[in-house]
């Protein structure tokens, strides 16, 4: 008993319709954060096993963090959230631009603490991973919940309809 849009479809009607602009923009920075995250690990791990085209970024021998892009993410934002009129302040690319650069700060977080350069440790890596990849799941799902709750009714009244067509042609 499919229904007659697609799975894509229905997700964006969903989104559009189902959700306000506030939850709208807090799925889209919980979706850019954990992707970012789990992007940034295994780009990080891709370059110390030496494997994959990825190289660190050093400009005169110095090399660049990935928290200095992410605090020039949230910095941008944050001018627009003070600067920007509200269609700016609510347009996609702040949301996804704040969750990524929350995502880049977070991963080096023990960096920015001025505590010793503990990236590596496995022992406190592995931690760090499974806290912040967790949190942004969680994150990610609840602020989607809304959605989902839309995408299940949607299939749901779709499949009654297909039930009533049916029992209309008996």
């Amino acid at each position: 008993m499919a229904s007659s849009s697609s799975f894509p479809a229905r997700i964006r009607r969903a989104f559009r319709e189902e959700l306000d602009p506030s939850q709208r923009s807090a799925l889209l920075s919980w979706l850019a954060f954990t992707g970012t995250f789990g992007a940034v690990r295994g780009i990080t791990y891709s370059i110390k096993n030496g494997k994959g085209p990825f190289r660190n970024l050093s400009v005169g021998g110095e090399h660049l963090h990935h928290y200095m892009w992410g605090i020039g993410l949230v910095s941008g934002v944050g001018g627009v959230a003070v600067r920007g009129e509200d269609r700016h302040r609510r347009h996609p690319t702040v949301a996804l631009a704040y969750g990524a650069g929350l995502a880049l700060i977070v991963d080096e977080f023990a960096l920015l603490l001025d505590l010793k350069d503990v990236y590596w440790a496995k022992e406190g890596r592995i931690s760090v991973d499974l806290g912040v990849g967790g949190s942004s799941l969680a994150g990610t799902y609840f602020a989607a919940l809304p959605l989902i709750r839309a995408l299940r009714q949607s299939r749901e009244h779709a499949e009654d309809d297909e039930q009533a067509k049916e029992d209309e042609q008996l």
